[in-house]
């Protein structure tokens, strides 16, 4: 079975924020991912990451993102100067937290200047952060309507024009379910990107067994693929979050 992450935003909600970490471990993670890690002190996060024996496997930049600001803003045109002065802000909690993986949002834009603006940023991300494990990801229009990077072709040509040695694939197989309906194939076609996985059940992001994906099947294709990246459980649990781990391998 793949390596296994929590993500920390969507699982153990039931508990404080900073005693999240202990819980993912008891359950049986060795890593865990938080989508927006700015609310919190990057200190006291890196100490239960060692406390707990985890490995940091991703954050979302630029801040805010889910603190109540725009879900990121590399494709907006106009606002270049925000994107670099809050990346920057991003990789100063990086380097305390010392994530493998590092998700650029792109935020809400159309249209071929919104497509330029997010091949500049990404240039000069990438460019900036040489040594820094960079992704992007393709979201779906229900659950973040006007996203801009919202089609796994539109992906792979935006990776395809950046082609930095250091931008991947951020791979949801919720977020696959939802706009191609076969995650099998956007993994076929174009899983040899991804740096990160992660996954809930389509329909209703709810946890493995909820909904239509066969997530088992998946976690079997990226073993026998030689993916060597976390899988990122990402799914909303509809009871206490260790009721819902009977997919996890102890």
């Amino acid at each position: 079975m793949p390596k296994f992450a929590a993500n920390l935003t969507f699982l153990f909600t039931e508990l404080p924020f900073m005693e999240r970490f202990k819980a993912a471990k008891q359950a049986g993670f060795d890593a865990v991912e938080v989508l927006s890690p700015y609310d919190a002190s990057a200190q006291e996060m890196r100490h239960e990451l060692i406390r707990h024996d985890l490995s940091f496997a991703l954050m979302n930049v630029p801040p805010p993102n889910y603190t109540g600001g725009d879900r990121g803003f590399a494709a907006v045109p106009g606002l270049e100067d925000r994107f670099r002065r809050d990346f920057d802000r991003a990789m100063r909690f990086a380097d305390i937290l010392k994530p493998r993986v590092i998700h650029i949002m792109a935020g809400k834009a159309e249209g071929a200047e919104a497509r330029e603006t997010y091949i500049e940023n990404l240039n000069w991300a990438t460019a900036h952060a040489p040594k820094r494990r960079l992704t992007i990801e393709p979201i779906n229009p229900i659950d973040m309507p006007g996203y801009f990077l919202n089609d796994f072709d539109q992906a792979a040509d935006i990776l395809d024009a950046v082609a930095a040695p250091n931008l991947h694939l951020q791979f949801d197989a919720y977020h696959a379910q939802m706009l191609t309906g076969d995650v099998a194939g956007a993994w076929a076609k174009h899983g040899h990107r991804a740096a990160h996985v992660q996954f809930a059940d389509a329909p209703g992001r709810g946890g493995p067994g909820s909904g239509k994906i066969d997530l088992e099947g998946f976690f079997a294709t990226l073993d026998a693929d030689g993916y060597d990246g976390y899988a990122s459980a990402e799914y909303t649990p509809q009871a206490e979050t260790r009721e819902t781990l009977g997919w996890l391998p102890r």
